[in-house]
């Protein structure tokens, strides 16, 4: 059977469209699956129609977090879109900097340290994310796809798979906990020596300004955050964290649930106190561990801090 061609963005409102999960697509998040085809599409109305039901798969309702399988039939019912045009392509300098970010590539998968305030996707108000910029620039690769996602902010080892059977391996280690994930996270206050580990629940609040937001919340998904510190740093701390599970702003909730928000971080903190000149949240993804999805060998990756954190750092401890 044939894979109908990608759904194109029409300036008024388009018919009910019938989309076939191709194979390279197949265990992606629903909502990530639709963020993909329906470009130009907002975030918040991908996220709306699915919870409204207007989303079937197969004839089913289905939720955001649905892992789509391939010759799925998704159906998407009439949406007002943007004009269509000429895919956006990265400039040289966005260009320049995903080459140079790159720290392993083999046939199966591509690990980069992505840069703190680049999306891993194009969404409202920004038409070209990460995967949408690669994806342009390797033309060749066209089952190259996210295994996980880094909010904006944060920066550090981003893993992407290039094949359909590497994306399910990965995505299988991930959920199953089989991959090892560590974070540098720059906390305002002084952490509890005593605190090793928050163990709250978690839950996905109502959208604020077209953002996810979520808080602790007893009835919500298990999360779990390890946390260690590495140096205090006056009015600050300097952690790792070690998340358990993958839950949306884990580490940062789990911070500030704590009493120490992490630095940079406007959502679950307040700007007002932290060091100045601040522009980035400072959460990184320090660490990545799992197994080759080809061979089973263990891989262990590592990403140098962002030039900008760095500086924030030695600015800190230059004044004891």
């Amino acid at each position: 059977m044939s894979t109908p061609s990608p759904a194109k963005p029409l300036s008024q409102r388009s018919p009910v469209q019938i989309l076939q999960v191709a194979e390279h697509h197949q265990d992606q998040r629903l909502d990530n699956y639709l963020l993909g085809r329906l470009k130009g599409t907002p975030k918040s109305l991908i996220y709306r129609i699915i919870r409204k039901g207007e989303v079937r798969v197969n004839g089913k309702r289905c939720k955001a977090d649905y892992r789509v399988g391939a010759g799925d039939q998704v159906r998407v019912p009439p949406l007002q879109l943007q004009e269509a045009g000429a895919p956006p392509q990265p400039g040289e300098q966005l260009a320049a900097l995903l080459r140079n970010c790159v720290l392993y590539e083999d046939a199966d998968l591509l690990v980069l340290n992505k840069p703190a305030g680049l999306p891993v996707h194009g969404g409202t108000g920004v038409k070209l994310g990460l995967i949408e910029a690669l994806k342009a620039l390797r033309p060749e690769a066209p089952g190259l796809e996210l295994v996980h996602r880094l909010d904006k902010g944060t920066s550090g080892c981003l893993l992407l798979a290039k094949t359909g059977a590497a994306r399910r391996a990965l995505m299988n280690a991930f959920r199953e906990q089989r991959v090892r994930k560590v974070y540098q996270a720059l906390v305002r206050g002084r952490w509890p020596e005593q605190i090793k580990e928050v163990d709250s629940p978690l839950s996905r609040q109502p959208e604020r300004g077209g953002e996810r937001f979520v808080a602790a919340d007893p009835q919500g998904k298990a999360a779990r955050t390890e946390f260690r510190v590495l140096e205090r740093l006056g009015a600050f701390t300097l952690m790792e964290a070690r998340p358990l599970t993958g839950r949306t702003h884990q580490i940062r909730v789990h911070a500030a649930e704590i009493g120490c928000p992490l630095v940079g971080d406007g959502k679950y903190g307040q700007d007002a106190a932290d060091p100045p000149k601040v522009k980035r949240l400072c959460l990184h993804a320090a660490a990545l561990e799992f197994e080759h999805p080809r061979d089973g060998r263990r891989l262990r990756f590592s990403a140098p801090l962002e030039d900008s954190f760095q500086s924030l750092l030695t600015s800190l401890r230059a004044k004891g």
